[in-house]
């Protein structure tokens, strides 16, 4: 059974690490933004970050009026699904029995996060979405696994479910890895 929920999230944070990683990326077609006179890189084997364009190259580089193309049309934001508010409940490790709680406080772009059982909490930044995920990645401010603590470092995955939230966290601290998962209810006010 723990294999099988160990799979499930590992396949879930799999599926959703595409918009993750390309939420920031530029959009379009490679070799467009190429000069025709300018080979691209295909052939380089170094790493991604080491392979740039010369600045002499980059500075003779034509626009796309220049080079008769039509710029791409910009794709629209997605703001993802409706989170922002306060949510709770119960979560549970992957490869662990017990429950812990998870309070959530979220907001347009980001929120903060406590776990009253474990005594840490942190703060979120959402750094992207899809029609039905938002994506956060979360820094822990109290409670710290470095500083002597029980919490690390890690990211957060939530999609609407009716009137709950899904929730997925996943972090890699050291050689581990730890995911967590739950469904969360709409905190009321008191």
């Amino acid at each position: 059974m723990n294999m099988a929920l160990r799979n499930w999230a590992v396949a879930l944070i799999a599926t959703t690490a595409g918009p993750i990683i390309a939420a920031g990326a530029q959009q379009g077609n490679f070799e467009s933004r190429w000069p025709r006179d300018v080979v691209p890189p295909a052939q380089d084997t170094r790493p991604v970050a080491v392979q740039q364009m010369p600045p002499a190259a980059a500075q003779q580089t034509p626009s796309a009026a220049e080079r008769g193309t039509k710029s791409p049309p910009a794709r629209p934001a997605v703001s993802g699904p409706t989170i922002a508010g306060g949510w709770s409940g119960p979560v549970t490790q992957v490869g662990s029995e017990t429950k812990f709680s998870v309070v959530l406080t979220l907001t347009a772009t980001g929120g903060e996060t406590d776990y009253p059982e474990l005594n840490c909490g942190g703060k979120l930044t959402r750094i992207g979405a899809s029609h039905n995920y938002v994506f956060f990645v979360e820094v822990i401010t109290r409670g710290h696994v470095n500083k002597g603590g029980r919490c690390p470092d890690g990211t957060i995955t939530v999609a609407r479910a009716g009137d709950n939230l899904n929730w997925v966290w996943f972090g890699a601290p050291g050689d581990d890895v730890i995911v967590a998962f739950g469904t969360l209810a709409r905190k009321t006010a008191r």
